[in-house]
Formats: structure tokens, C-alpha cells, sequence
């Protein structure tokens, strides 16, 4: 028996925002993931974002824009955090080095 998982699929912006401009005409969630053959639990993120971004969704949610900051800043501080200690261990070998030399 062969695995039926499906390969996962990318997709624009610009579909994005269609498929969420149709289940907003229609009202329709599921017949719209049908129509674009997606999920309907991915469709119905897609329009949960889209009320966030344009401030119309729950207080405190952040945008697109403020979630890729995010992810930014994380990804920068854990680089960060590693220089910083690959410093304090060449601090303490530099350190050990000198005090063997001094004697």
C-alpha cells in the first residue's frame, strides 16, 4: 500500500488573497477549498491572517509583517547568542594561555 500524503504545495500571495476574496463573496469556506483543492483548515488560516493584517482580527494577534520581524529577531539572536559564547570560550583559552605564559 502506497502512502497517499500529498506533496506540500506553495502558494502566492496573490492566490492567497483570491482564494480569501472568494470564501468573503461566497461564504463559503468549503466549497472555495474544493474549487483551489485545498484544505479546509489551511483556507480558513488564510482568512484568520488576513483579518489580522488588516486589523480586524483579535486584539494583540501580530500581522504578517510583525510575525516575519519576529522570526528575524530570533534567528539573529540565536546567532548572537552563539558568537557570544564562542567569545567567552576563546576569553577563558586566551586567558588560561596567558596566566601559563606569565609564569
Amino acid at each position: 500500500m502506497s502512502s497517499s500524503k500529498r506533496k506540500r504545495r506553495k502558494f502566492s500571495p496573490e492566490q492567497k488573497a483570491e482564494a480569501v476574496s472568494l470564501v468573503r463573496e461566497t461564504g463559503s469556506a468549503s466549497q472555495v477549498a474544493r474549487d483551489f483543492d485545498l484544505t479546509e483548515t489551511a483556507l480558513r488560516e488564510w482568512v484568520r491572517r488576513a483579518e489580522i493584517d488588516e486589523e480586524r482580527g483579535p486584539k494583540g494577534a501580530l500581522t504578517t509583517e510583525e510575525r516575519e520581524e519576529l522570526r528575524r529577531l530570533r534567528r539573529e539572536n540565536r546567532i548572537l547568542q552563539k558568537e557570544r559564547d564562542f567569545l567567552k570560550k576563546a576569553a577563558a583559552f586566551f586567558a588560561k594561555e596567558n596566566d601559563r605564559t606569565s609564569i
